[in-house]
């Protein structure tokens, strides 16, 4: 019952802190520029049209009945329409949902095996303190932390081209008609063949993968292996020793689940940025996802899709941090009987 109530609290307080995100989107967004100034630039352009396209989009209001309006909208579904040069009219919806699809496939899967990985290496440098393990794991999470996310993605890229240079010559590259390792968008993939699907898509997001892994991997790691040091130190964990318990069930009964919420609060964090900043490697692989339709939209000053895309991402971001919220409950009772 106490969880319930929990789940509860956390979600009434996410709702106000979710509509105050999109009333300083919609305040940031609206002070970009006027969104109509390349058609008022325009010498051959009707001033009534003008006037009925601002009326349309309602800037022809102040900034709080225009921010009530579009919430209205948008609750509903109803995102508004691009206004961009070659691309008005078309619905923001779909066209941020898809970009948001891309993204997300690629961001999920990639902080997943970023977790699971530095949660373990995290635990045994840990348990295995200054031993090479330890070493080892140190030194590769500085190395990875020592590189820009771009630098990363582009040697891997690289060294993909090199090994599908190697491969073709041996006269393998065209046993899917595909290269093995894909270096750019996976939108025009060859999935016929048996198997050819999921050795296609595997080979499409090996490196954007990686490459967003590389960086959350380090900080994954580094995190955990600091939270399960200190409390293995911690008194209750000694007590469990005193006790005659075996070292198995000190680590992963009393000390690892304590060890996690660190962990949990900076992959809540970790995941809300990786998600706005995939913009790096969606551009190095040049996929279309949220990166690509943010810098498009900037550009071409579309205020509708720069709203869909901050909303969007925000709520990701408060979603990521209700989840957590969620898993300190679970990982430690205090929390939500607190």
């Amino acid at each position: 019952m106490n969880l319930v109530i929990y789940i509860l609290r956390r979600l009434a307080i996410s709702i106000p802190v979710l509509l105050v995100g999109t009333f300083l989107c919609f305040i940031m967004v609206a002070g970009t520029g006027d969104p109509l100034a390349e058609l008022k630039s325009n010498p051959a352009m009707n001033p009534q049209v003008l006037a009925e396209t601002a009326a349309r989009l309602g800037l022809d209001q102040g900034i709080i009945p225009r921010y009530f309006s579009w919430l209205g909208n948008f609750i509903t579904g109803d995102w508004g329409v691009s206004i961009a040069q070659g691309n008005a009219q078309a619905p923001v919806f779909p066209k941020v949902m898809a970009a948001f699809e891309v993204t997300l496939k690629l961001v999920v899967g990639a902080e997943i095996l970023a977790l699971i990985l530095g949660v373990l290496v995290g635990v045994v440098a840990a348990v295995k303190q200054y031993s090479i393990i330890d070493y080892v794991a140190t030194t590769l999470a500085f190395l990875l932390f020592s590189m820009p996310i771009f630098c990363v993605a582009i040697v891997l890229k690289g060294y993909a081209i090199q090994f599908n240079g190697w491969v073709r010559d041996l006269g393998l590259s065209d046993v899917l008609g595909n290269p093995w390792i894909r270096t750019t968008s996976p939108e025009s993939l060859n999935f016929d063949g048996p198997g050819g699907f999921l050795a296609s898509y595997v080979g499409a997001y090996l490196l954007p993968t990686l490459s967003i892994m590389a960086i959350s991997f380090a900080a994954y790691s580094r995190f955990q292996r600091a939270s399960m040091l200190e409390t293995l130190n911690a008194d209750y964990v000694r007590t469990a020793r005193a006790k005659g318990l075996g070292n198995g069930r000190v680590i992963f009964r009393h000390a690892f689940r304590n060890a996690l919420i660190p962990v949990t609060t900076l992959f809540s964090v970790n995941f809300g940025a990786v998600l706005s900043g995939a913009i790096i490697t969606e551009s190095v692989f040049n996929w279309n996802g949220m990166g690509k339709l943010l810098v498009e939209a900037v550009v071409k000053n579309d205020t509708q899709v720069m709203m869909g895309w901050l909303v969007l991402i925000a709520s990701s971001i408060i979603v990521a941090n209700l989840i957590a919220d969620l898993m300190y409950g679970i990982l430690d009772p205090r929390i939500r009987v607190g």
